[in-house]
């Protein structure tokens, strides 16, 4: 066992001390307020209601940390066990080149962790949203899905894993810039893609045919200069009656989609606030943000690969006795989430203030009533917790807790 073995079964063991002390606090906290509504929601929601959605988040974060155990025993098993060597030996056996030797490797450590996730994903999908109303998805569509999303993952991840395994190997000490720029292409191009290509293969999408709604957007649209190719309803209710609403798609491509248990649950007035809170994330361009953080830490993480590929300690120190450009890949997707855990808060602040941001936007478009009651609907209805553990929240929540986003609009703008 070198130093970097015992820096990262540390900082896994750290992390996953620090989950459970946080998921204990939250489910504490939810559970010491679960028998009285907070103030901002009497009379808005009923508490059955409000011990539905606390059984619920208890019921999602227990199965959340389960799944963390879970995974950071199968990356144990990967790394330091020597799973990634066996399956590595065995593929060189067939004596491929590196680079299709590396894409075949990647794809089979992808392929088997979905496998290994499947239980997990049955009992997701078929226990706790099925106890809880949520879900809508047979047997047939959820294997339909399984097959659908193995394919598209091969046409998609097969040529792009050749391109970038052959760019590692034929482009210098600076393999890791072009890459990045490979990755960044690919994000942009498939943003732009999957709305009209992609997202079709899954859901079924059809215009919004209700005259008096799409006028109504429209006219949001228009005085916001935003122009899209079309807004369309999707069939969530098939698999989930989970609502929502998003923007999809990038550049002339974009469209607006809602969910048609949101167009269900929603009036006029609070579908109408719904979409421009969405609408604020494009005009406080969050999207371009996001992208750049994104495309920033990616750059740093590729560097910082570009430096680990040629050092043996880090092969030795995750259970590989063999380097190799592929090797080096899967180790670091592998491996950093045990030290980046630490970075979360960041990234849920900056999420947070981004909705705060687009709730202010959307108020100042619509009625701040609307969009509050809207809110206080998709709470209710998705089951959303209203106490959650402020230092749980602060630490993973990518919303502001509903007490809080809330009293925001409220001190605002009335």
């Amino acid at each position: 066992m070198n130093h970097f073995t015992t820096i990262f079964v540390l900082s896994l063991g750290v992390s996953i001390i620090i989950q459970w002390f946080l998921v204990q606090r939250h489910i504490n906290h939810i559970s010491s307020h679960r028998e009285e509504v907070p103030d901002a929601f009497n009379g808005k929601i009923s508490i059955e209601a409000h011990h539905r959605a606390a059984d619920y988040t208890q019921a999602k974060v227990r199965t959340g940390f389960a799944e963390l155990i879970i995974g950071s025993v199968f990356l144990i098993l990967w790394t330091l066990a020597g799973g990634l060597q066996l399956l590595d030996d065995w593929l060189r056996s067939f004596g491929l080149s590196d680079i299709w030797t590396g894409t075949g490797f990647i794809l089979s450590v992808f392929v088997i962790m979905s496998i290994l996730d499947l239980p997990m994903s049955i009992y997701r999908t078929f226990k706790l949203e099925q106890i809880f109303g949520f879900n809508k998805t047979t047997s047939k569509i959820f294997i339909a899905d399984l097959l659908k999303n193995a394919v598209v993952g091969l046409l998609i991840g097969t040529p792009i894993l050749l391109l970038v395994l052959w760019i590692m190997e034929n482009s210098g000490s600076h393999w890791w810039l072009y890459v990045w720029a490979t990755w960044l292409s690919f994000s942009l191009i498939m943003m732009w893609a999957y709305p009209a290509f992609i997202a079709p293969i899954f859901n079924k999408f059809r215009p919004l045919d209700n005259e008096e709604l799409r006028t109504r957007i429209e006219n949001l649209l228009t005085r916001n200069g935003f122009k899209s190719q079309g807004i369309f309803v999707m069939d969530g209710s098939t698999r989930s009656t989970h609502g929502n609403a998003y923007f999809t798609g990038l550049g002339a491509n974009k469209r607006i989609v809602f969910f048609d248990t949101l167009v269900d649950e929603l009036s006029y007035d609070e579908i109408e606030a719904v979409l421009a809170h969405e609408l604020g994330h494009f005009k406080c361009n969050h999207i371009r943000k996001r992208i750049s953080i994104l495309g920033a830490v990616f750059l740093i993480g590729l560097a910082l690969l570009g430096w680990l590929i040629n050092e043996s300690w880090f092969y030795n120190g995750l259970g590989v006795d063999e380097a190799s450009n592929y090797m080096a890949l899967i180790l670091f997707l592998l491996a950093s989430p045990a030290f980046t855990f630490f970075l979360q808060p960041m990234f849920s602040f900056i999420s947070r203030q981004h909705e705060f941001e687009a709730d202010d936007f959307a108020a100042s478009q619509a009625q701040t009533e609307n969009l509050i009651t809207a809110l206080v609907s998709l709470y209710r209805e998705n089951a959303n917790t209203l106490t959650p553990d402020p230092l749980y929240s602060s630490f993973h929540d990518s919303h502001p807790p509903a007490p809080i986003r809330i009293a925001h609009l409220m001190n605002k703008f009335t």
